[in-house]
């Protein structure tokens, strides 16, 4: 009896927790390790983030120096005003050019495709996007996407062999009804046959280029709209329309902004088709059926050969291309900053 009290009143054996030499101490190593090296990760990886960023700034710095370092020779020698004259003589004695007629030709061809493609993009990005069914929706996105791919050369042939002499007729009945409007007065003209080449033409070809980018991204905008807005919408009884109108146009706005100034910049930008669409004339004519016209991307395409032969031929066409990158940098600058003003009205 005494023998088994004492049993039980022994306490249990004792055991030795581990020492910092075994796993304790080296899982506290291993934990320190893989912390340094997740930081060093962290830093290499950041590294390289800002190293890109930094990259993107360098080449930006690096295109405008080199444009305006080879555009000075343009300031000197020029008989004519460099920012108002309608003439482009940099081989004749004296040089006379200016950038007058190149700027307004580009911006009013801009202007005219924006009028034209904007709604349109926005009109197929809301119909693939929330009206149509989900298969017409997939081909019909696959097409837009097909087109957006088309080269430049192939809308300048179409619209040089087969828009211009379609709506020749269209031109000569928009002047003769509607010529009280000094935009689609062709003073000149006395058949259809003289209309064509102009600036209205090249605004309508660069509408249908842009209009497959616009809807592109408009498109991925709108199909982004997050699906309780547009279910709480649905909850308070709202036709289509009235949903389309209070939740996905207001979530899409920035969007729809910034798609708007992606296809303006390609519209800025154009140089094949627009050369083969216009006629060239260096002067500002506010009659937008009357052939003539050029813009800062068409004439630096068409020139460029023969301004080797003159002294100020490349730095006038260099100069040119200059004030087409400061245009498409303040667009960019002006979108960025309403997009941004759009997101924190939203927010």
């Amino acid at each position: 009896m005494s023998d088994t009290v004492a049993h039980r009143n022994v306490p249990p054996p004792t055991v030795a927790p581990k020492t910092a030499a075994g796993t304790g101490g080296g899982g506290s190593r291993g934990v320190a390790i893989a912390g340094r090296s997740v930081r060093v990760g962290d830093t290499v990886f950041r590294g390289l983030a800002a190293g890109a960023g930094g990259f993107l700034l360098v080449i930006m710095a690096a295109i405008a120096v080199f444009l305006i370092w080879r555009a000075l020779p343009a300031f000197s020698g020029n008989a004519g005003n460099l920012l108002t004259t309608q003439q482009w003589l940099p081989g004749s004695n004296p040089p006379r050019y200016g950038i007058a007629a190149l700027a307004f030709g580009t911006i009013v061809s801009s202007v005219i495709a924006m009028l034209i493609a904007v709604p349109i993009a926005i009109g197929i990005a809301l119909f693939i996007a929330h009206y149509a069914q989900r298969r017409l929706a997939t081909v019909l996105g696959g097409l837009v996407d097909l087109l957006a791919a088309v080269p430049s050369l192939i809308f300048g042939m179409w619209g040089l062999y087969f828009l211009i002499p379609q709506t020749r007729g269209f031109q000569s009945w928009l002047s003769e009804y509607f010529g009280w409007i000094p935009l689609f007065d062709n003073r000149n003209a006395t058949s259809a046959a003289q209309f064509g080449q102009s600036l209205l033409m090249a605004g309508i070809v660069l509408s249908i280029m842009i209009i497959p980018t616009i809807s592109a991204v408009t498109r991925e905008v709108f199909l982004q709209v997050p699906k309780d807005t547009m279910d709480a919408a649905w909850a308070l009884g709202a036709t289509k329309w009235e949903m389309v109108r209070t939740a996905v146009l207001p979530f899409g706005r920035a969007g729809m902004i910034s798609a708007s100034m992606l296809g303006l910049g390609r519209a800025l930008g154009e140089t094949i088709a627009v050369a083969l669409v216009l006629n060239s004339g260096f002067t500002i004519n506010w009659h937008l059926t009357e052939p003539g016209g050029d813009t800062f991307a068409s004439t630096i395409a068409l020139k460029f050969g023969e301004a080797s032969g003159s002294k100020n031929g490349i730095p006038a066409l260099i100069f040119a291309g200059l004030c087409l990158f400061a245009i498409t940098l303040i667009v960019n600058s002006i979108a960025r900053a309403v997009v941004a003003r759009k997101k924190e009205f939203s927010a």
